[in-house]
């Protein structure tokens, strides 16, 4: 009797205290589960969160802009002011699409003129080219650098030396820069890459080979560029030209040339290492009376190499007669260093010696600082 009453109470004493339990837990969960109901229904009325519109912008209308310094300065043994430095010249290029069916090129140039020390504005190219015509063929209208070989298409700001090799400026001066049409025809060839350019223009009026004729002679030029891929680190270029024009006798002066180009650049360090050799010569018959025709020579040739990401190294040699004097013979020397801090800078030193069987030696050290401000179109390869 004594232990059944103990039970009972035992029994008693557990009931109630789970009873509180129960109780105080059903208090607590009851409002949560009033909440979690609340949230669900909030979820189940809430609208989708709206995506950001995005506004299409028309299309901007103004060309790639950009400004090219020229700082030289220079030390020459053979002339009266010895030192000099300055501003040499500012390029002004604006370019652009004009529609799915041409673009447009404008260079202007401000330039130092040498006598007067005054810079003059001048446009030094302007053209139109197709960009849809058939037949791989390309039209360029307006004033164009002529395709004359590899020196005279590219500006000389963007070429790998100060001073123009001898043989070039003897025979074609600052370049061939004229007015008029200019046709090309990637020739259809699987197995390498080749491309004729046929031009027709005024005349140069300022170039020691050729003027512009008063009558209906006019320039023609032809250049045939043969591209080969020797192997994925290596390339090879031949280009021959054939160009003839009206000359200071009224007459004729026909010129041959052929340059050669051969680039290295090695995939796995192409930023760190190149090697470029390049070479052009020009065969010329000028006509400077009915019974006097004057066939002469020149030549260039140049080696280029990056030994590290940003210093360059050229050395060139250069042999030329003149272009109305087969017994004038020139022989140059030159060593140029470049330092390239961008694309957009680079800084050149040059050291450049000429010996003539008509003149004293000539030596020159000259100094080239290149910037560039705004978009400016990579130079052809």
């Amino acid at each position: 009797m004594k232990y059944l009453i103990h039970a009972v109470l035992i029994t008693a004493c557990f009931s109630s205290i789970s009873a509180n339990v129960f109780s105080q837990t059903d208090s607590i969960a009851k409002p949560d589960s009033v909440l979690l109901k609340q949230i669900e229904k909030q979820l189940g009325s809430s609208q989708p969160v709206p995506q950001p519109v995005q506004v299409r912008t028309a299309p901007s209308t103004l060309p790639d802009i950009s400004v090219i310094g020229d700082f030289q300065a220079s030390y020459k043994n053979y002339v009266k002011r010895n030192l000099d430095a300055g501003i040499n010249e500012a390029e002004l290029s604006l370019q652009s699409v004009v529609d799915p069916y041409a673009r447009a090129d404008f260079f202007f140039t401000v330039g130092k003129d040498p006598v007067t020390g005054k810079f003059n504005f001048d446009l030094e190219e302007g053209y139109l080219t197709t960009l849809s015509l058939p037949a791989h063929l390309q039209l360029k209208v307006g004033k164009f650098r002529s395709a004359l070989g590899r020196i005279n298409p590219v500006h000389p700001h963007a070429l790998p030396f100060i001073s123009l090799p001898n043989a070039y400026s003897n025979y074609f001066g600052e370049g061939i820069n004229d007015e008029g049409a200019s046709v090309s025809w990637l020739i259809p060839n699987s197995l390498f890459y080749q491309e004729l350019v046929v031009q027709f223009t005024d005349g140069p009026i300022d170039n020691p080979s050729f003027s512009r004729s008063v009558g209906n002679t006019y320039f023609e030029l032809a250049h045939l560029k043969n591209f080969f891929d020797l192997s994925a680190n290596a390339t090879l270029e031949l280009g021959f030209s054939g160009m003839t024009g009206s000359n200071f006798f009224n007459l004729r002066t026909n010129i041959a040339a052929m340059d050669l180009t051969y680039k290295w650049k090695p995939v796995q360090f192409n930023t760190y290492q190149s090697f470029t050799w390049q070479s052009e010569v020009y065969f010329s018959n000028a006509n400077i009376s009915k019974e006097n025709i004057v066939n002469s020579f020149g030549m260039y040739s140049f080696i280029n190499f990056q030994f590290s990401k940003r210093m360059f190294f050229t050395g060139m040699y250069s042999f030329s007669n003149k272009p109305y004097s087969a017994s004038t013979r020139e022989n140059s020397y030159s060593a140029t260093i470049g330092w390239y801090a961008t694309e957009f800078q680079k800084i050149e030193i040059e050291g450049k010696t000429t010996s003539s069987n008509m003149e004293k030696e000539q030596n020159q050290i000259l100094l080239r600082w290149i910037f560039v401000i705004g978009t400016h179109g990579a130079h052809q390869y």
